[in-house]
């Protein structure tokens, strides 16, 4: 993942982290984890839909996201920004208004019925499009979009989340071996910093979370016991 390397990039990582924290987008619960329906247990958990409803956090992300691409894609370097069905849909919006560029949404599957399309909005070939999502935990949807962005004729190098888990590194390595570099305000040891920084994790519940970051696929609540013990 490109993530910015200057005191900035890491002061905006932190206070995203912490904007995430209060409207409770994130949230960590190691003594009670959360079960998924693939049956992965966690004791983390993003929401970025939650986002939406809060219009100064929005606004303060939507600045820290179009101040990160222009640092790290460039300023004349995006003709268009596209949003994945469904969740990237209202950052790329925003984005975009920001930016001053034109938008497109790019469904999961082609729609089935009148013109069959799988990219809504006006999209010219040839276009540099910058894909936007609100989180990435392995790049598999990633990929998707991209190929469908791709197969109509535009170029992708870029995509941009808010949150990235930031464990998983062989999907980020599955995106750049696809030419896509991924860019992210915060990842979940972001997350972790200001948890600990603020006293919202203490003790075990730190090295519980920390456990699961460092191996996220063989974590279960008898590991984090056997950390606390």
């Amino acid at each position: 993942m490109h993530a910015a390397s200057t005191t900035d990039g890491q002061a905006m990582a932190a206070v995203t982290a912490r904007i995430l924290l209060e409207i409770e987008a994130i949230l960590f619960r190691p003594q009670e984890p959360f079960t998924f329906t693939s049956g992965r247990v966690s004791p983390v958990y993003v929401d970025c839909r939650k986002i939406i409803s809060f219009p100064r956090a929005r606004a303060q992300l939507m600045d820290f996201g179009c101040e990160l691409i222009k640092r790290e894609v460039g300023y004349e370097s995006i003709d268009c920004i596209a949003g994945g069905e469904t969740a990237g849909i209202p950052f790329a919006a925003w984005i975009a208004e920001r930016l001053g560029l034109p938008m497109v949404y790019v469904r999961k599957q082609p729609k089935g019925f009148g013109r069959n399309a799988q990219i809504e909005g006006h999209l010219p070939e040839g276009s540099r499009v910058l894909l936007v999502e609100d989180l990435a935990t392995d790049g598999g949807s990633k990929l998707a979009f991209v190929d469908a962005l791709r197969k109509a004729g535009t170029e992708v190098a870029h995509t941009f989340v808010v949150f990235h888990y930031g464990i998983f590194p062989e999907g980020v390595a599955a995106l750049q071996e696809q030419g896509v570099t991924l860019h992210a305000l915060a990842t979940w040891w972001d997350a972790l910093a200001v948890a600990e920084q603020t006293g919202y994790l203490k003790g075990a519940e730190v090295e519980a979370v920390r456990h699961f970051l460092q191996d996220p696929e063989s974590w279960t609540p008898d590991t984090q016991a056997t950390s606390n013990g």
